[in-house]
Order: C-alpha cells, then sequence, then structure tokens
C-alpha cells in the first residue's frame, strides 16, 4: 500500500510539473500582489511594518485557493476518479496524497519566498523566521480546506467561484492565528500559543478532511 501511495504521488507530481504554468501561478500571484501593494498604499515604511504580515496571509490564501477547484474535475472528467475508488488504495489516502502534491507544488514554493515578501513589506528581522514557520504550518490547513470543497462541487460548471465561497470562510481561522503568530513574535511577546493552536488545525485537518474529500467525492460517483 507504501508502494502505491508513493506511485500515485510521483504521478500527481509528474502532472503538475508538465503544467508548469499553473505550478507557478500561486508564486506570481503573490509575488505581484506583494510588489504592487505598497503602490496603493505608499512606500511608508512603518504603514507597510504594521499590515504587512496580514496582507501577505491574504494573498497567500488566495494564491493557495487558486487552483483546488481542478483537483479532481479532471479525474472525474476522464474516469479515473472511478478507478480510483477501486483501486487498491482507500480513497481517504487517496485525497491525503493529493492534498500533499498540491501543497509541494502550491504552498512549499510561498513558504520559501516568505522571507522575500517580508523584506518587500517593510517587517523586522524576526519576521524572516516567524512568517515561513506559521506559512508552513498555514498553507496545509488552506489546502486541505480548499480540498474539501473542491470535491463538494466537482463537476460544477462554476466551480472556482463556487469553492472560493465555500471555503474562505472555513479558512479564516488559520488566517487569524497565522497573522496573530507573525506579529506576537516580532512585537516581541511571543507566538507560541497561535503556533500551538496552527499545529493543531494542521493535526485536525489531516485528521478529518482526507474522510470529508472522500465522502464527498463518493457522493459524486453516485
Amino acid at each position: 500500500m507504501v508502494g502505491a501511495a508513493l506511485a500515485l504521488a510521483r504521478r500527481d507530481l509528474m502532472l503538475a510539473l508538465r503544467r508548469p504554468g499553473e505550478a507557478l501561478l500561486p508564486v506570481l500571484f503573490l509575488l505581484t500582489g506583494t510588489a504592487l501593494f505598497p503602490l496603493g498604499v505608499g512606500p511608508g515604511a512603518e504603514t507597510l511594518a504594521r499590515i504587512g504580515s496580514g496582507v501577505i496571509w491574504v494573498l497567500a490564501l488566495f494564491a493557495v485557493t487558486v487552483g483546488t477547484d481542478r483537483l479532481w474535475a479532471a479525474d472525474l472528467e476522464d474516469g479515473s476518479l472511478e478507478q480510483l475508488e477501486l483501486g487498491i488504495l482507500p480513497l481517504e489516502l487517496v485525497a491525503l496524497v493529493r492534498c500533499l502534491v498540491h501543497w509541494l507544488v502550491t504552498g512549499l514554493p510561498l513558504v520559501v519566498i516568505s522571507p522575500l515578501l517580508a523584506l518587500l513589506m517593510q517587517q523586522p528581522p524576526a519576521a524572516l523566521v516567524a512568517l515561513p514557520a506559521a506559512l508552513l504550518l498555514g498553507t496545509p490547513v488552506l489546502v486541505m480546506i480548499g480540498a474539501i470543497g473542491a470535491a463538494l462541487l466537482v463537476g460544477s460548471r462554476r466551480s472556482q467561484a463556487l469553492t472560493a465561497l465555500l471555503v474562505l470562510p472555513l479558512q479564516i481561522p488559520a488566517l487569524i492565528f497565522g497573522v496573530g503568530a507573525v506579529e506576537a513574535s516580532t512585537g516581541g511577546i511571543g507566538g507560541t500559543v497561535a503556533y500551538l493552536i496552527l499545529g493543531a488545525l494542521l493535526l485536525g485537518s489531516l485528521a478529518l478532511a482526507p474522510f470529508a474529500i472522500a465522502a464527498a467525492l463518493r457522493l459524486a460517483l453516485e
């Protein structure tokens, strides 16, 4: 079963890398949004330092959510979703592998470039560590929630807009505690509690989201 899971992850990763434009879209979105934001509010260092972490987190939320509506659509269209359900891997494990690969392609690059974004937004030196740590815990949560919405609306003609409307309210806790962790760390008061809550959200999503995704996919196949 482990070999089958690794083979599925390798297949999904290769398919994602064959479409480099889609893979780079979240990174380009985040970089462009962060670079353009000072033009709208002004280049004042104090203003950017005060709102910078919140802006980066909001942009990261949208960047990760972009493309989640297509997580299952192609499999449903070509009939491979039925084959995945009938395969040796439980559909819950298939969902977990698919979410992991999607995070590796969309979420992990955001974590890697986040120190550069912190510099662009005039964040204090502590943010160069706090922001990547918060995104490392928070972006998988955003991916898992987005995958639930995508599974619920798979096959819908307006899945992209509907998925965003469905999942954004559920992603707000990760956004709140992600921003809170960065601001507490940079403010010198310690962000331990916020990081622990982010970790709890991550563990909860890893435990519950695959079952919710699998149940939604089975409904779509009926």
